[in-house]
């Protein structure tokens, strides 16, 4: 106890306001002063005590032991990593990594041209058309997007919309809606593009604006929430409270914002978020709660009618993440296909007729194949919208406002969706749930029913499947590693260590071919387990140890780096 007075005693705010109580009562007693101190260490204290208590109600005393474990390995191997005999060791190992990713990333070789500086003249369309076709020659991928063998990424909707997403973009590729008075049709399409999603997401009368994809959708959300809770709360010391499933954007966002994050985990058969750990973490600095509809990670969708009902009760945002969901998730009703895996999944509601639900993420460039670089953010109503503006009105330039995080923006890609829109069409996007949903349920199925080595995670309504192994001599990220080398470009999950595929339009054509690679990869992998390869080294080597997820931090660092090297 007295070590903690001590604390308390010695911290900024004590010593701060005991050096007002001297300025302000100089001719005080000194057992007034001494009581007006009393009381103030018993405020900090008091403070402390809350905040250690919300942390621990939040995170669990296990929970909060195991940080304290991780973070004390953390600090010692770090200790020994320092020591000179291995310093040189541990260089050496992430230089040796860095050399790998700049061998698969920059082309190589004396025939590789390389543009450092501008031309003294400019080029015709010709020379610069070829120029690409030769660039693309020079570092071909090992996977071939139109073959239909990746994991999202490409959502494309087709050779048809294509031209149309051109044709829109090549009739506004100048046009920027900071002015929407110079580009008044641009302005008018981004407002249609936002009612169309309001109204897809049952919430007609409500607000919303487009941005440059799920991201930003998502730091937006974060960024209103902040600022609502601040104005009508009076709260500067804000609380967020998420999925260990929802995406890493919303960490971004609070890492940028400044808000704390409780992470809590989700059902390891249902995938789906502990409502009770949810409200274990909701106290008076609590701003948000998020639920995704669908998450990235596994495809599974949260309980947003259960969240919703904490969020009203305590009265604080709840954003659904529909990103991923997107033009999946709001027809798979209408298409007939509310039924599970298993025959007993149903489609639980997710969208604004969920009450406690304010706003909702959109990517209009995923399931609504509009061009890269949009995305709607949606909100209950608009006075909630209002707090995601940025104004300046004192600057010299002029009164700045801004909906979002760009002053700029590129109009004709607002064009290239409003245009995609239009062209598929409500009965387009159901057929295009059909196909893919279906395509999704095939591939999990098949898997269920005829690899036994392998299970299912959760139970997911969508296009997103992820697989998991229960053998124990297959390592499942070794067989993501396997079905890259076929030509797949699949996406590796950690918690559990899974591999999961997004399905587009694309993969109709390659189903089959999918799952007769992943057997054959299963089987090789089962009699000649390795240990290299990308999935395994960044996604099962990379928490084997204190400083695994440190050390796969530097090799991210060096891919971002290398990613801007000409």
């Amino acid at each position: 106890m007295s070590s903690t007075l001590e604390v308390v005693q010695n911290h900024p705010l004590t010593a701060s306001l005991t050096k007002a109580l001297a300025i302000l009562l100089p001719n005080a007693s000194a057992s007034l002063f001494e009581n007006a101190k009393s009381i103030l260490l018993l405020y900090v204290l008091l403070t402390h005590s809350l905040k250690a208590y919300r942390h621990l109600r939040a995170r669990t005393v296990g929970g909060t032991v195991r940080e304290f474990y991780k973070w004390l390995s953390q600090r010692l191997v770090f200790l020994y990593l320092r020591l000179p005999s291995n310093v040189q060791k541990v260089k050496s190992q992430l230089e040796q990594a860095r050399s790998d990713i700049e061998r698969r990333l920059i082309p190589q070789g004396p025939n590789v041209t390389r543009h450092l500086e501008l031309p003294a003249e400019g080029q015709t369309l010709e020379w610069i058309l070829a120029e690409m076709e030769r660039m693309d020659k020079e570092s071909p991928s090992h996977t071939k997007w139109a073959e239909g063998k990746l994991s999202g990424a490409v959502y494309h909707g087709g050779d048809d919309l294509t031209k149309v997403i051109v044709a829109a973009y090549s009739r506004y590729c100048v046009s920027n809606p900071l002015h929407p008075d110079v580009f008044p049709a641009v302005r008018k399409m981004e407002a249609e593009i936002v009612a169309m999603c309001l109204r897809l997401y049952n919430n007609p009368s409500g607000a919303g604006t487009m941005t440059s994809g799920g991201t930003e959708s998502i730091v937006m959300a974060v960024k209103t929430y902040r600022e609502w809770a601040r104005k009508t709360k009076g709260i500067t010391e804000p609380e967020m409270v998420i999925p260990t499933s929802a995406h890493a954007a919303f960490d971004k966002a609070a890492a940028y914002f400044k808000i704390k994050v409780h992470t809590i985990p989700v059902d390891p058969y249902t995938r789906k978020v502990d409502l009770k750990r949810v409200k274990n973490a909701i106290n008076a600095n609590t701003i948000m709660v998020v639920g995704s509809a669908v998450n990235f990670p596994d495809g599974n969708q949260d309980d947003i009618v259960g969240l919703g009902k904490l969020a009203s009760k305590y009265r604080v945002g709840l954003h659904v993440d529909c990103c991923l969901g997107s033009f999946i998730m709001p027809y798979l009703e209408r298409a007939g296909l509310s039924g599970g895996l298993d025959g007993k999944y149903k489609l639980e509601p997710f969208d604004f007729r969920v009450q406690g639900v304010t706003s909702i993420s959109c990517d209009t460039h995923k399931y609504g194949f509009a061009p890269k670089g949009t995305s709607v953010i949606m909100y209950k109503c608009a006075d909630l919208r209002k707090y995601q503006y940025y104004i300046f009105p004192d600057w010299p330039g002029g009164v700045y406002p801004s909906p979002s995080l760009s002053g700029s923006r590129p109009g004709a890609l607002i064009a290239g969706c409003w245009a995609a829109m239009q062209h598929i069409g409500d009965s387009g996007y159901l057929a295009s749930c059909k196909d893919i949903v279906s395509c999704a349920r095939q591939i999990a199925e098949t898997i269920r029913t005829t690899i036994p080595e392998l299970y299912i995670l959760g139970s997911p309504p969508a296009s997103v499947v992820a697989f998991a192994s229960k053998h124990p001599k297959v390592n499942v990220l070794d067989v993501g590693d396997r079905m890259s080398r076929k030509g797949w470009h699949l996406n590796a999950l950690s918690g559990p260590a899974a591999v999961h595929i997004a399905c587009t339009r694309l993969t109709l054509q390659v189903v089959d071919t999918f799952i007769s690679d992943l057997k054959e990869c299963i089987k090789d992998a089962k009699n000649s387990p390795t240990a290299g390869g990308t999935m395994v080294a960044l996604y099962g080597l990379g928490k084997s140890s204190a400083v695994g997820p440190s050390m796969v931090g530097e090799v991210a660092t060096a891919f971002i780096d290398t990613m801007y090297k000409a």
